[in-house]
């Protein structure tokens, strides 16, 4: 066995001050006087501050919007007391507002402590966006308020502003399959109740959610939604219960979305994205019907319908760890499974049609109909994106049309090597054992997604609907 090899106090140092420079995170470390020591630039870019104001200055110097008794470095030093994930809005030296979540930790060494180091990531953008869309939640039912709410959505990117209202007439589909689940999300509509909705990415998950709502007894109170994936732990928590005055640096007393949604809907996109400890939060406010704004100390009574989706079978998000078990049985009270494309394959026509008139219009063109070829091509397909796919192909083709009435298949922009892979002719010879047969198809349809996504194995296990890994014991098998 090799003997290992000692480093010295300064080599460590220089390996500490590498590792510093070079991770994404900002960090900032002060000596036992509050000092700083090193100060990276990817916290110099996002503190919009000059390394050398920081390096060789105490700490509320460099910072002086911080009162002592706020700065989670102070409170490292002086009380030995570490802080994780903790959101700070705060101004820099040059009093330029920006929102962080901090973790800041004592460094000590033979009882004494010497340091204090904090990494931070920059929420500054999501932040101002988090704000300016509870602001515009705020204002959206004071109509003589429309100056400022046209100036608050011109601060948004494009697309958030405004909820297109959606309702049963604005789905298609005659697939039994399908029509059950609408019928059974029409019943939904007629009472209060919770209700989780299961589909793959682009099923129509929020379009059925906003059907039960605007088709119900909530219809004239407010529908809200929140894509639990796309905001921070520690804004979420703000985002939904609000958060009152002191909760942190920076925070201001804004009511969340459970007080905004109040008599209405609140759908939770993607609910097992939201922190497993935000669950937990979530579960009692279900069971308690009130909630308490981050910082709070006032209990406020809420009534809302919950709505909430999930991308993969519920049952396994639970085995994952990703959905408490408590709440998704709290929330299942309605339970709709929206199926995937691939297994409705006879409403293409019916939703080519309507996908043709939506974009005639978009696009000022004049196309009757689809032509056979184009049908059965379309239905040879495997959709990984759902009804979004077919939509945004029949959406290429009509803007690239010209004077056309029908959409012929030259004008389709889609993947062919599956399709090919399906229309081959693959007969049995009884003479061949059927695992043998079996595994000579699936070698042709692994080899044609392959070559099709240009031997991307992510892309090519999301066409086949299948995990990465398995694409790539299924690729070593083959010998593909």
């Amino acid at each position: 066995m090799s003997k290992a090899i000692e480093l010295t106090a300064e080599q460590y140092k220089t390996i500490i001050e590498e590792l510093i420079a070079i991770i994404d995170e900002g960090v900032y470390i002060v000596d036992k006087n509050g000092i700083g020591i090193h100060y990276n630039k990817a916290m110099s870019d996002m503190e919009k501050v000059n390394v050398d104001d920081v390096l060789g200055r105490p700490f509320n110097e460099a910072f002086p919007d911080f009162s002592m008794g706020e700065s989670t470095l102070f409170g490292a030093l002086k009380k030995n007391a570490p802080t994780v994930k903790q959101q700070q809005t705060y101004k820099n030296l040059y009093g330029k507002e920006i929102t962080t979540i901090n973790s800041t930790i004592p460094i000590v060494a033979n009882g004494e402590t010497v340091a204090a180091l904090e990494v931070a990531k920059d929420i500054t953008g999501i932040r101002k966006m988090s704000d300016t869309l509870l602001e515009l939640q705020e204002i959206s039912m004071d109509h003589s308020n429309s100056d400022k709410k046209n100036s608050l959505e011109n601060r948004l990117p494009i697309g958030q502003p405004g909820i297109k209202r959606y309702t049963f007439s604005d789905i298609y589909g005659e697939n039994i399959e399908f029509k059950a689940v609408i019928n059974r999300a029409k019943r939904a509509a007629e009472n209060d109740a919770s209700v989780v909705i299961f589909g793959e990415t682009g099923t129509g998950k929020e379009l059925l959610a906003q059907s039960i709502h605007f088709e119900g007894r909530r219809r004239e109170k407010p529908f809200l939604a929140q894509n639990c994936a796309a905001i921070p732990e520690t804004l979420l928590e703000g985002i939904l219960f609000g958060t009152s005055k002191g909760a942190f640096t920076g925070a201001m007393d804004r009511a969340g979305l459970f007080e905004q949604a109040s008599g209405g809907t609140l759908l939770l996109d993607e609910i097992s994205a939201m922190p497993y400890d935000l669950q937990s939060k979530l579960l009692r406010v279900l069971q308690e019907s009130y909630i308490r704004r981050i910082g709070g100390s006032k209990d406020i009574p809420v009534d809302v319908r919950i709505i909430a989706t999930v991308n993969e079978r519920p049952e396994d998000l639970i085995e994952q760890g990703k959905l408490r078990r408590d709440l998704y049985y709290r929330l299942n009270v309605i339970n709709l499974s929206i199926p995937p494309l691939r297994e409705r394959l006879d409403d293409i026509p019916v939703l080519v049609e309507q996908f043709l008139e939506k974009h005639n219009k978009k696009f000022g063109k004049e196309v009757y109909m689809a032509s056979d070829g184009v049908i059965k091509r379309l239905k040879n397909y495997g959709y990984p994106g759902n009804v979004r796919e077919l939509e945004n192909i029949i959406e290429q083709a009509v803007s690239m049309i010209d004077r056309e009435h029908v959409l012929t298949e030259k004008l389709l922009n889609m993947p062919d090597a599956l399709k090919k892979a399906k229309d081959s002719h693959l007969t049995h010879d009884p003479s061949q054992p059927l695992e043998e047969y079996l595994a000579a198809v699936e070698r042709r349809v692994l080899k044609a997604a392959m070559l099709e996504w240009d031997g991307n194995i992510s892309k090519a296990a999301e066409s086949l609907q299948i995990k990465r890994q398995t694409l790539q014991y299924k690729l070593k098998k083959y010998h593909i």
